[in-house]
Protein backbone atom coordinates (compact mmCIF):
# COMPACT_ATOMS: atom_id res chain seq x y z
CA UNK A 1 0.00 0.00 0.00
CA UNK A 2 1.25 3.45 -0.90
CA UNK A 3 2.05 5.82 1.96
CA UNK A 4 0.55 9.20 1.09
CA UNK A 5 1.91 12.21 2.97
CA UNK A 6 0.80 15.86 2.83
CA UNK A 7 2.18 18.23 5.47
CA UNK A 8 2.04 21.98 5.99
CA UNK A 9 3.55 23.71 8.98
CA UNK A 10 5.15 26.99 9.99
CA UNK A 11 7.95 26.03 12.38
CA UNK A 12 9.63 23.88 11.29
CA UNK A 13 8.64 25.05 7.79
CA UNK A 14 6.97 22.25 5.84
CA UNK A 15 5.12 22.34 2.53
CA UNK A 16 5.54 18.72 1.59
CA UNK A 17 3.53 16.23 -0.43
CA UNK A 18 4.76 12.84 -1.61
CA UNK A 19 3.67 9.30 -2.41
CA UNK A 20 5.99 6.73 -0.84
CA UNK A 21 5.92 3.58 -3.00
CA UNK A 22 4.83 0.32 -1.41
CA UNK A 23 7.49 -2.20 -0.43
CA UNK A 24 10.46 -0.06 -1.49
CA UNK A 25 13.29 1.64 0.36
CA UNK A 26 12.81 5.35 -0.21
CA UNK A 27 15.57 7.76 0.78
CA UNK A 28 14.60 11.24 1.96
CA UNK A 29 17.67 13.37 1.21
CA UNK A 30 18.39 17.00 1.96
CA UNK A 31 20.78 19.30 3.80
CA UNK A 32 20.64 19.85 7.55
CA UNK A 33 17.56 21.79 8.56
CA UNK A 34 15.54 20.79 5.49
CA UNK A 35 12.82 19.09 7.56
CA UNK A 36 13.71 15.42 7.07
CA UNK A 37 13.32 14.38 10.71
CA UNK A 38 10.18 16.51 11.13
CA UNK A 39 8.54 14.67 8.22
CA UNK A 40 9.43 11.30 9.75
CA UNK A 41 8.07 12.34 13.16
CA UNK A 42 4.86 13.67 11.60
CA UNK A 43 4.32 10.34 9.80
CA UNK A 44 4.90 8.54 13.10
CA UNK A 45 2.41 10.77 14.91
CA UNK A 46 5.12 12.21 17.15
CA UNK A 47 4.86 15.75 15.75
CA UNK A 48 1.63 17.70 15.38
CA UNK A 49 1.59 19.94 12.31
CA UNK A 50 -0.84 22.67 11.25
CA UNK A 51 -2.23 20.73 8.29
CA UNK A 52 -1.63 17.04 7.69
CA UNK A 53 -2.94 14.13 5.75
CA UNK A 54 -1.13 10.85 6.28
CA UNK A 55 -2.63 7.64 4.92
CA UNK A 56 -1.43 4.12 4.29
CA UNK A 57 -3.59 2.93 1.42
CA UNK A 58 -7.19 3.48 2.56
CA UNK A 59 -6.21 3.68 6.24
CA UNK A 60 -6.06 7.34 7.26
CA UNK A 61 -3.69 8.13 10.12
CA UNK A 62 -4.12 11.90 10.13
CA UNK A 63 -6.53 14.26 8.41
CA UNK A 64 -8.19 17.42 9.72
CA UNK A 65 -9.13 16.81 13.35
CA UNK A 66 -8.43 13.11 13.06
CA UNK A 67 -5.11 12.04 14.57
CA UNK A 68 -4.46 8.36 15.18
CA UNK A 69 -1.96 7.90 18.04
CA UNK A 70 1.47 6.44 17.29
CA UNK A 71 0.68 3.10 18.91
CA UNK A 72 -2.17 2.61 16.42
CA UNK A 73 -0.03 3.29 13.36
CA UNK A 74 1.68 0.29 11.75
CA UNK A 75 5.17 1.76 12.01
CA UNK A 76 8.60 0.94 13.39
CA UNK A 77 10.87 3.86 14.20
CA UNK A 78 14.67 4.02 14.62
CA UNK A 79 15.99 7.39 15.77
CA UNK A 80 19.49 8.76 15.18
CA UNK A 81 20.70 7.71 18.63
CA UNK A 82 18.60 4.51 18.79
CA UNK A 83 16.64 5.48 21.96
CA UNK A 84 17.53 2.32 23.89
CA UNK A 85 16.56 2.14 27.57
CA UNK A 86 19.86 1.91 29.51
CA UNK A 87 18.31 0.02 32.46
CA UNK A 88 16.92 -2.78 30.26
CA UNK A 89 18.71 -5.68 28.65
CA UNK A 90 18.77 -6.14 24.90
CA UNK A 91 15.84 -8.53 25.16
CA UNK A 92 14.01 -6.15 27.49
CA UNK A 93 14.44 -3.30 25.02
CA UNK A 94 12.89 -5.32 22.21
CA UNK A 95 10.05 -6.47 24.45
CA UNK A 96 9.02 -2.85 25.14
CA UNK A 97 7.47 -2.90 21.66
CA UNK A 98 5.47 -6.02 22.53
CA UNK A 99 3.67 -5.13 25.76
CA UNK A 100 0.34 -5.99 24.12
CA UNK A 101 1.36 -9.69 24.06
CA UNK A 102 1.40 -12.23 26.91
CA UNK A 103 4.82 -12.65 28.54
CA UNK A 104 5.63 -15.95 26.83
CA UNK A 105 4.68 -14.74 23.36
CA UNK A 106 6.52 -11.49 24.01
CA UNK A 107 9.73 -13.33 24.86
CA UNK A 108 9.45 -15.65 21.83
CA UNK A 109 8.83 -12.76 19.43
CA UNK A 110 11.77 -10.78 20.88
CA UNK A 111 14.11 -13.76 20.40
CA UNK A 112 12.91 -14.12 16.79
CA UNK A 113 13.62 -10.44 16.02
CA UNK A 114 17.05 -10.60 17.66
CA UNK A 115 17.84 -13.58 15.44
CA UNK A 116 16.69 -11.65 12.36
CA UNK A 117 19.06 -8.84 13.37
CA UNK A 118 21.88 -11.37 14.04
CA UNK A 119 22.31 -10.45 17.72
CA UNK A 120 20.60 -13.38 19.40
CA UNK A 121 23.63 -14.04 21.62
CA UNK A 122 23.52 -10.57 23.17
CA UNK A 123 20.03 -10.77 24.66
CA UNK A 124 21.14 -10.35 28.31
CA UNK A 125 23.59 -7.50 27.77
CA UNK A 126 22.83 -3.87 28.55
CA UNK A 127 23.18 -1.02 26.03
CA UNK A 128 26.40 0.31 27.61
CA UNK A 129 27.98 -3.11 26.92
CA UNK A 130 27.31 -2.88 23.18
CA UNK A 131 29.19 -1.40 20.24
CA UNK A 132 27.55 1.20 18.02
CA UNK A 133 26.72 -1.40 15.39
CA UNK A 134 25.19 -3.72 17.99
CA UNK A 135 23.04 -0.91 19.38
CA UNK A 136 21.80 -0.18 15.88
CA UNK A 137 20.82 -3.83 15.42
CA UNK A 138 18.93 -3.81 18.73
CA UNK A 139 17.05 -0.68 17.63
CA UNK A 140 16.19 -2.36 14.32
CA UNK A 141 15.05 -5.54 16.11
CA UNK A 142 12.75 -3.46 18.33
CA UNK A 143 11.44 -1.50 15.31
CA UNK A 144 10.42 -4.67 13.43
CA UNK A 145 9.05 -6.48 16.49
CA UNK A 146 5.42 -5.51 15.80
CA UNK A 147 5.74 -6.44 12.11
CA UNK A 148 5.13 -2.87 10.92
CA UNK A 149 4.03 -2.06 7.40
CA UNK A 150 6.20 1.07 7.42
CA UNK A 151 9.73 1.32 8.83
CA UNK A 152 11.00 4.84 9.55
CA UNK A 153 14.78 5.22 9.88
CA UNK A 154 16.24 8.58 10.94
CA UNK A 155 19.93 8.57 9.87
CA UNK A 156 20.39 5.19 11.59
CA UNK A 157 24.00 4.72 10.42
CA UNK A 158 25.43 8.14 11.29
CA UNK A 159 26.90 7.07 14.65
CA UNK A 160 28.94 4.08 13.41
CA UNK A 161 32.27 3.81 11.62
CA UNK A 162 32.56 3.22 7.89
CA UNK A 163 33.28 -0.52 7.98
CA UNK A 164 30.42 -1.17 10.41
CA UNK A 165 28.15 0.98 8.26
CA UNK A 166 28.86 -1.18 5.20
CA UNK A 167 27.92 -4.33 7.13
CA UNK A 168 24.74 -2.69 8.41
CA UNK A 169 23.77 -1.70 4.87
CA UNK A 170 23.83 -5.39 3.97
CA UNK A 171 21.78 -6.24 7.05
CA UNK A 172 19.14 -3.65 6.20
CA UNK A 173 18.86 -4.88 2.59
CA UNK A 174 18.58 -8.47 3.81
CA UNK A 175 15.92 -7.54 6.38
CA UNK A 176 13.98 -5.57 3.79
CA UNK A 177 13.99 -8.50 1.42
CA UNK A 178 12.67 -10.78 4.19
CA UNK A 179 10.05 -8.41 5.60
CA UNK A 180 8.90 -6.57 2.47
CA UNK A 181 7.99 -3.47 4.49
CA UNK A 182 7.92 0.05 3.09
CA UNK A 183 11.06 1.80 4.36
CA UNK A 184 11.56 5.56 4.57
CA UNK A 185 15.23 6.32 5.24
CA UNK A 186 16.36 9.81 6.22
CA UNK A 187 19.93 10.57 5.18
CA UNK A 188 22.09 13.48 4.05
CA UNK A 189 24.52 11.07 2.36
CA UNK A 190 23.92 10.60 -1.37
CA UNK A 191 26.32 7.67 -1.46
CA UNK A 192 24.19 5.91 1.17
CA UNK A 193 21.00 6.67 -0.74
CA UNK A 194 22.52 5.33 -3.97
CA UNK A 195 23.44 2.03 -2.31
CA UNK A 196 20.24 1.40 -0.34
CA UNK A 197 17.25 3.09 -1.93
CA UNK A 198 15.36 2.33 -5.12
CA UNK A 199 13.33 5.54 -4.76
CA UNK A 200 14.66 8.96 -3.80
CA UNK A 201 13.09 12.22 -2.63
CA UNK A 202 15.13 15.43 -2.69
CA UNK A 203 14.09 17.91 -0.03
CA UNK A 204 14.90 21.57 0.60
CA UNK A 205 13.32 23.98 3.11
CA UNK A 206 10.62 21.41 3.88
CA UNK A 207 9.59 21.19 0.21
CA UNK A 208 9.91 18.34 -2.27
CA UNK A 209 12.30 19.32 -5.06
CA UNK A 210 12.34 16.08 -7.07
CA UNK A 211 11.29 12.46 -6.57
CA UNK A 212 11.67 9.30 -8.60
CA UNK A 213 13.81 6.23 -9.18
CA UNK A 214 17.14 6.77 -7.43
CA UNK A 215 19.28 6.25 -10.54
CA UNK A 216 17.11 8.67 -12.52
CA UNK A 217 17.18 11.45 -9.89
CA UNK A 218 20.93 11.13 -9.33
CA UNK A 219 21.81 11.30 -13.02
CA UNK A 220 18.97 13.42 -14.47
CA UNK A 221 18.14 16.32 -12.14
CA UNK A 222 15.07 18.16 -13.39
CA UNK A 223 15.98 21.66 -12.19
CA UNK A 224 19.04 23.67 -11.22
CA UNK A 225 17.90 23.49 -7.61
CA UNK A 226 17.95 19.68 -7.79
CA UNK A 227 21.34 19.68 -9.52
CA UNK A 228 22.84 21.85 -6.78
CA UNK A 229 21.37 19.65 -4.04
CA UNK A 230 23.11 16.74 -5.79
CA UNK A 231 26.33 18.80 -5.73
CA UNK A 232 26.75 18.64 -9.50
CA UNK A 233 29.43 21.23 -10.31
CA UNK A 234 28.98 21.49 -14.09
CA UNK A 235 26.01 23.85 -14.55
CA UNK A 236 26.08 26.32 -17.46
CA UNK A 237 23.94 28.50 -19.75
CA UNK A 238 23.63 27.99 -23.51
CA UNK A 239 21.26 29.27 -26.16
CA UNK A 240 18.90 26.98 -28.06
CA UNK A 241 19.95 27.42 -31.68
CA UNK A 242 17.39 28.38 -34.30
CA UNK A 243 18.70 25.54 -36.46
CA UNK A 244 17.07 23.15 -34.03
CA UNK A 245 14.13 21.20 -35.41
CA UNK A 246 12.41 17.99 -34.40
CA UNK A 247 14.90 15.80 -32.56
CA UNK A 248 17.87 17.64 -34.06
CA UNK A 249 18.65 20.08 -31.28
CA UNK A 250 21.65 22.38 -30.90
CA UNK A 251 22.88 24.46 -27.99
CA UNK A 252 25.20 27.40 -28.62
CA UNK A 253 27.67 27.49 -25.75
CA UNK A 254 30.05 30.30 -26.60
CA UNK A 255 31.76 29.22 -29.85
CA UNK A 256 30.62 25.62 -29.44
CA UNK A 257 27.56 23.94 -30.94
CA UNK A 258 26.42 21.06 -28.74
CA UNK A 259 23.97 18.47 -29.97
CA UNK A 260 21.43 17.46 -27.34
CA UNK A 261 18.45 15.13 -27.17
CA UNK A 262 14.98 16.56 -26.70
CA UNK A 263 12.57 17.67 -25.57
CA UNK A 264 13.86 20.92 -24.09
CA UNK A 265 12.01 22.93 -21.44
CA UNK A 266 12.46 26.22 -23.34
CA UNK A 267 11.90 27.32 -26.93
CA UNK A 268 14.16 28.27 -29.85
CA UNK A 269 16.46 31.27 -29.24
CA UNK A 270 15.95 30.96 -25.48
CA UNK A 271 18.63 30.58 -22.83
CA UNK A 272 18.80 27.14 -21.28
CA UNK A 273 20.53 26.07 -18.09
CA UNK A 274 22.11 22.66 -18.51
CA UNK A 275 24.31 20.28 -16.58
CA UNK A 276 26.67 17.38 -17.19
CA UNK A 277 28.00 15.01 -14.56
CA UNK A 278 31.81 14.92 -14.12
CA UNK A 279 31.87 11.20 -14.94
CA UNK A 280 30.20 12.03 -18.27
CA UNK A 281 32.91 14.45 -19.38
CA UNK A 282 34.88 11.94 -21.45
CA UNK A 283 38.58 12.25 -22.24
CA UNK A 284 39.34 11.57 -25.91
CA UNK A 285 42.31 9.25 -25.90
CA UNK A 286 45.27 10.75 -27.75
CA UNK A 287 46.34 7.29 -28.94
CA UNK A 288 42.99 6.48 -30.54
CA UNK A 289 41.93 8.04 -33.86
CA UNK A 290 38.44 9.49 -33.96
CA UNK A 291 36.23 10.87 -36.67
CA UNK A 292 32.76 12.28 -37.22
CA UNK A 293 31.25 9.77 -34.80
CA UNK A 294 32.71 11.67 -31.82
CA UNK A 295 29.91 13.57 -30.09
CA UNK A 296 30.36 17.22 -29.12
CA UNK A 297 34.18 17.40 -29.03
CA UNK A 298 35.59 20.30 -26.99
CA UNK A 299 39.12 21.59 -26.85
CA UNK A 300 40.05 22.31 -23.24
CA UNK A 301 43.09 23.23 -21.16
CA UNK A 302 43.80 21.29 -17.97
CA UNK A 303 43.98 23.70 -15.03
CA UNK A 304 44.16 21.35 -12.05
CA UNK A 305 44.52 17.66 -11.29
CA UNK A 306 43.68 16.43 -7.78
CA UNK A 307 44.20 12.74 -7.03
CA UNK A 308 41.83 11.32 -4.43
CA UNK A 309 42.50 7.63 -3.86
CA UNK A 310 41.76 5.72 -7.05
CA UNK A 311 40.08 8.72 -8.69
CA UNK A 312 41.22 12.13 -9.85
CA UNK A 313 39.26 15.36 -10.16
CA UNK A 314 40.39 17.31 -13.23
CA UNK A 315 39.42 20.96 -13.73
CA UNK A 316 39.22 22.13 -17.34
CA UNK A 317 38.83 25.49 -19.09
CA UNK A 318 36.82 25.25 -22.28
CA UNK A 319 38.24 26.97 -25.34
CA UNK A 320 36.59 30.34 -25.99
CA UNK A 321 34.87 30.37 -22.59
CA UNK A 322 37.35 31.91 -20.15
CA UNK A 323 34.84 31.98 -17.26
CA UNK A 324 33.54 28.43 -17.70
CA UNK A 325 35.12 25.55 -15.82
CA UNK A 326 34.33 21.91 -16.41
CA UNK A 327 35.03 19.24 -13.87
CA UNK A 328 35.94 15.74 -15.05
CA UNK A 329 36.52 12.57 -13.04
CA UNK A 330 39.03 9.96 -14.18
CA UNK A 331 40.61 6.86 -12.71
CA UNK A 332 44.12 7.74 -11.52
CA UNK A 333 45.52 5.03 -13.79
CA UNK A 334 44.05 6.92 -16.79
CA UNK A 335 45.63 10.17 -15.58
CA UNK A 336 49.06 8.54 -15.57
CA UNK A 337 48.56 6.50 -18.74
CA UNK A 338 47.48 9.45 -20.90
CA UNK A 339 49.69 12.12 -19.39
CA UNK A 340 46.88 14.25 -17.99
CA UNK A 341 48.76 17.22 -16.53
CA UNK A 342 48.27 20.91 -15.80
CA UNK A 343 48.73 23.11 -18.87
CA UNK A 344 48.06 20.41 -21.46
CA UNK A 345 45.47 20.91 -24.19
CA UNK A 346 43.23 17.89 -24.62
CA UNK A 347 39.91 17.03 -26.26
CA UNK A 348 36.89 15.93 -24.27
CA UNK A 349 33.52 14.73 -25.47
CA UNK A 350 30.06 15.54 -24.11
CA UNK A 351 27.64 12.95 -25.42
CA UNK A 352 24.26 14.36 -26.42
CA UNK A 353 22.39 12.04 -24.07
CA UNK A 354 24.57 13.07 -21.12
CA UNK A 355 23.72 16.78 -21.40
CA UNK A 356 20.89 17.34 -18.92
CA UNK A 357 18.50 20.26 -19.70
CA UNK A 358 17.30 21.95 -16.51
CA UNK A 359 13.85 23.41 -16.12
CA UNK A 360 13.71 27.01 -14.91
CA UNK A 361 13.51 27.23 -11.12
CA UNK A 362 13.08 29.93 -8.48
CA UNK A 363 15.02 33.11 -9.27
CA UNK A 364 17.06 32.67 -6.13
CA UNK A 365 18.43 29.43 -7.54
CA UNK A 366 19.65 30.90 -10.82
CA UNK A 367 23.37 31.63 -10.68
CA UNK A 368 25.85 32.69 -13.33
CA UNK A 369 28.42 30.42 -14.88
CA UNK A 370 31.27 31.88 -12.86
CA UNK A 371 29.58 30.67 -9.72
CA UNK A 372 29.29 27.20 -11.24
CA UNK A 373 32.98 26.48 -10.75
CA UNK A 374 33.49 23.00 -9.33
CA UNK A 375 33.15 22.66 -5.60
CA UNK A 376 34.30 19.90 -3.33
CA UNK A 377 31.84 17.03 -3.36
CA UNK A 378 31.61 15.83 0.20
CA UNK A 379 28.97 13.26 -0.71
CA UNK A 380 31.21 11.54 -3.26
CA UNK A 381 28.16 10.24 -5.12
CA UNK A 382 29.61 10.61 -8.61
CA UNK A 383 31.16 7.16 -8.36
CA UNK A 384 27.61 5.88 -8.86
CA UNK A 385 26.53 8.26 -11.57
CA UNK A 386 26.75 5.67 -14.35
CA UNK A 387 24.33 3.31 -12.68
Amino acid sequence: MTLSVQLRHGSPPLDFAAEIPDGCITALVGPSGSGKTSILRAIAGLLSVRQARVALGMEVWAEGEKHRPTRERSIGFVSQHYGLFPHLTVQGNVETALLHLPVGARRERAWHCLALAHIEGLDQRYPDELSGGQKQRVALARAIARQPQVLLLDEPFSAVDRSTRKRLYMELLRLHEQLGATVLLVTHDLDEAAQLASHLILLRHGRLVQAGATSEVLTRPATEEAARLLDIPNIFTARVDNAASGRRLLLRWGPHALRVTGPLPVGINSDLRWAVLPNNVLLVRPDKPWGSHLENPLQVVIEEVIEMGAEAIVRLQAQGLPEARLQMRLPVRAVHRYGVAVGREVTVSLRAGDIVPLRPGPASEQMNDASSAPRSNGHDFFRHSRS
